[in-house]
Parts: structure tokens; C-alpha cells; sequence
């Protein structure tokens, strides 16, 4: 049986140029998040199932990769459900390993903590543009703090990032869950029926105001119900008026304060942020984690024509490890996305101290080989990349290699 070359589906080999892109990513976010009070942690890639399975992952629940239980306690000939079976799995996000690393580590932890996480996360997707089944994600959290000033630091730290990286005239979409819920509560829909109706409401952008009635109609919902509900996205506009307008008309089912706070959040963004962007309320933004349970965002780009990064408030999430709630809201960033964009818009990682090759001559003499690497050693120390081979017939295709992968700079030596 011959071995196979490619990678498993919907994962990938990271050529060179990719990984310099990906390297550089990672720093500017810890270098930027670091700024902000963040602090870098790291949880286990793989988390018990219980965890994983416990009704706050939304469909990605039913992505999980999961793993069975190892040596003598892995008995397939008696095994008669899958809980005799599996045990653990590969973590499909972040969020869930964070709270039950801050329900384990909470004394040792300051109060708000301000938390950054990097890795790899896996979801038995269907692969596509943008999207693969081992991926990175980054995320920053903010534990314990039950002000809306934790929104606005995270929504700032990620669009500095983006700023520093390039990109300009992004979206980010702001909603509240508890303006969904009052949205669909005003129109007559019953909390039970609240799920539904949010599934359906997310492909507004896909399918229009049109569709989703048809789609509302088909659940059998009365239809003065989904003509009140549809009603109110006719009306809201995508800025704080937008906001006011829900305070006033669902003051009845809505806790005021949310909505003040939404617009408190939106206008100070607004006010001092670096990076070249818009914040705009959006009704119709839904985001499929069922733990959210306040504010919750997401960043658009024209270029991708989807998200690329998004987060929310998920103040019960760390209750179901403890018993008790903390406050707790997150950002998390495409980075899979971003990093992709970069490569398509030929992004060039800026080097302050250069590239520089090296080629030699073949079979050169040790002495002369000696004084090329002290060479090479002094501009090295001065933080200067240096790579060094031996010469090829073709120099001309080496040369072009060399430059294509930011050595502009070329230098060859002779035995004489």
C-alpha cells in the first residue's frame, strides 16, 4: 500500500511564503493585543466531551472530531453507545476551553482578566473559500467585567490590529440579543420559538426580507405576527437612531438600559478609533452561538463577502463550570481569513533590517568558506536575514527564486 502525499481534507501544508505571512500576523496581534492589557494563555487542544457537548456550541456541536477512549478503558465488544466509546474531542472554538480554564484557574486570575488565545481549533466542515477543518483561531477576552467598557476595548484592540495590517473601509455590525428577543417578543412570537425564527433570520442577507416571510409562513406562524415583525426592520436604520428607535418602540419588552448601552458602545467607537472602519447597528445580525447574552459583532469585508471575525457577550457560559455567573465578553478574529486575504493581495511582511543572499561557489575552499560566514555572523547579529548556498548553473532562475522570496539584496563569492 503506497503512502498518501496530500494532506487530509480540509486541512492544508502552510507553504514558506504563507508561514512568513502567518508569523507576522501573530506577532503584530500579541504585540497590538499586549497594548490593550491582554495576557497570553493557552488551553488543551483537546477538551473532556461533556464540555464540548453541552448545548452552547450552536451546529458546530454536531462538527466535533472526537476521540476514543484509549487503552483499557477503550472496550469495543461491550461498548453499546457512544458514550462507552468516546471521552474527549478536538475543540471546535476557544470560548469553551477559556471558561473552564478560568473556572479551574479563577483565584490565581486578576479580576477583570484580559485574556489572549491562539490556536489551532478543528469542525468536521465542508471545506470552502476561506474555510478548512484544522484551523487557527485568536481570540481576546474579558472576564468579570459587567460594563459595556469591555465591549469597546475589544471591538478597538481587534480594529488596531486590522489597521496596522492593511486593512480599511471594513464594517463592524453590532447587535444585542436581548433586542432580538424583545424584536420577536413585541411581534407575538412565544420564547420557544425564538430559535426558529433567529435560523431564519440570519439568511436575511442571502434570501432578503421576501424569503424570510416565506420562510416564517412556512413554519406556520401566524402572518400578523411576521408582518409586525418584518415591520420593524422597514423602520430601523443602521446607526443610533436605529437604536433609539427600538428603545422607544419596545419599551415594553425591552430592558432600556441595553439599548443605552449599545449606543454608548457605538458612539465612543466612533469617537477614537485608529483604524479606518464603519460601526453600524445591524437587527439582522444573529451569530449562531446560543451562549451569547448581550452585545454580540461581527467584521464584514467587500473583499471577502462574509465574516471575518466576530464575538459577543456570554455572561452564563463560566456558570455552567461553577454554579456561578461571571461576567464575560470576546472578540474573535478571522485569522485564517485575514492571512488569506493578505496572500491574494500579494502582501509583502515589512522587514526593517532586509534580506540577504549569499551564493557560493561550489567546492570552495574551507578558508575562503570560514570568511563567509563571519561575514554572514556580523550582519546576522545585527538582526539582517541571511541565507547562504551554494551557486546553481541556472543562476539566473536562482536569482529570481531568491527575489521572489524577498532577497534583494544578493552577493557572490569566489575562491579568488
Amino acid at each position: 500500500m503506497s503512502l498518501k502525499k496530500k494532506p487530509v481534507t480540509g486541512m492544508k501544508d502552510i507553504m514558506p511564503r504563507e508561514m512568513e505571512i502567518r508569523d507576522y500576523v501573530i506577532h503584530m496581534i500579541k504585540e497590538t493585543y499586549a497594548t490593550f492589557g491582554f495576557s497570553s494563555i493557552e488551553t488543551p487542544c483537546v477538551e473532556h466531551i461533556e464540555n464540548l457537548c453541552s448545548k452552547q456550541g450552536g451546529e458546530n456541536e454536531k462538527l466535533i472530531f472526537k476521540i476514543l477512549k484509549r487503552g483499557e478503558k477503550l472496550k469495543l465488544e461491550t461498548a453499546k453507545t457512544e458514550a462507552d466509546l468516546v471521552d474527549g474531542g478536538l475543540r471546535y472554538d476557544l470560548t469553551v476551553p477559556l471558561s473552564r480554564y478560568y473556572s479551574n484557574n479563577a483565584n490565581e486570575l486578576p479580576s477583570p482578566f484580559k485574556a489572549l488565545q491562539i490556536g489551532s481549533v478543528w469542525r468536521a466542515d465542508r471545506p470552502q473559500r476561506g474555510r478548512f477543518r484544522q484551523f487557527t483561531q485568536c481570540d481576546i477576552d474579558i472576564l468579570g467585567d459587567p460594563t459595556y467598557l469591555a465591549e469597546i476595548e475589544l471591538i478597538l484592540a481587534t480594529t488596531t490590529v486590522l489597521g496596522k495590517l492593511n486593512f480599511k473601509n471594513f464594517t463592524i455590525r453590532i447587535n444585542d440579543r436581548k433586542i432580538l428577543k424583545a424584536m420577536a417578543a413585541y411581534s407575538g412570537f412565544a420564547p420557544e420559538e425564538y430559535d426558529t425564527v433567529f435560523i431564519i433570520l440570519d439568511k436575511m442577507d442571502k434570501i432578503g426580507l421576501d424569503g424570510v416571510a416565506e420562510e416564517l409562513a412556512k413554519e406556520g406562524y401566524p402572518q400578523e405576527n411576521i408582518d409586525k415583525y418584518l415591520a420593524l426592520f422597514k423602520e430601523i436604520t443602521g446607526d443610533v437612531e436605529g437604536v433609539r428607535y427600538c428603545k422607544e418602540k419596545l419599551k415594553d419588552v425591552l430592558d432600556a438600559d441595553s439599548a443605552a448601552n449599545l449606543e454608548t458602545i457605538i458612539n465612543s467607537v466612533n469617537e477614537v478609533k485608529s483604524a479606518d472602519f464603519k460601526i453600524v447597528f445591524d437587527p439582522t445580525l444573529v451569530r449562531g452561538m446560543s451562549y451569547y447574552t448581550g452585545p454580540i459583532f461581527e467584521i464584514s469585508m467587500d473583499e471577502f463577502g462574509g465574516s471575518v471575525g466576530g464575538g459577543g457577550r456570554y455572561d452564563e457560559m463560566i456558570g455552567k463550570f461553577t454554579g456561578q455567573n461571571v461576567c464575560a465578553c470576546g472578540f474573535s478574529i478571522g485569522f485564517e481569513r485575514i492571512v488569506m486575504l493578505l496572500l491574494e493581495r500579494g502582501y509583502v511582511v515589512p522587514s526593517a533590517k532586509g534580506k540577504v543572499a549569499f551564493l557560493i561557489e561550489k567546492n570552495m575552499s574551507p578558508e575562503k568558506m570560514i570568511d563567509v560566514f563571519k561575514e554572514a555572523n556580523i550582519l546576522r547579529t545585527s538582526g539582517t536575514q541571511v541565507a547562504i548556498s551554494v551557486m546553481k548553473k541556472n543562476k539566473k532562475f536562482q536569482k529570481e527564486q531568491l527575489n521572489n522570496e524577498g532577497y534583494q539584496d544578493i552577493k557572490e563569492f569566489f575562491n579568488n
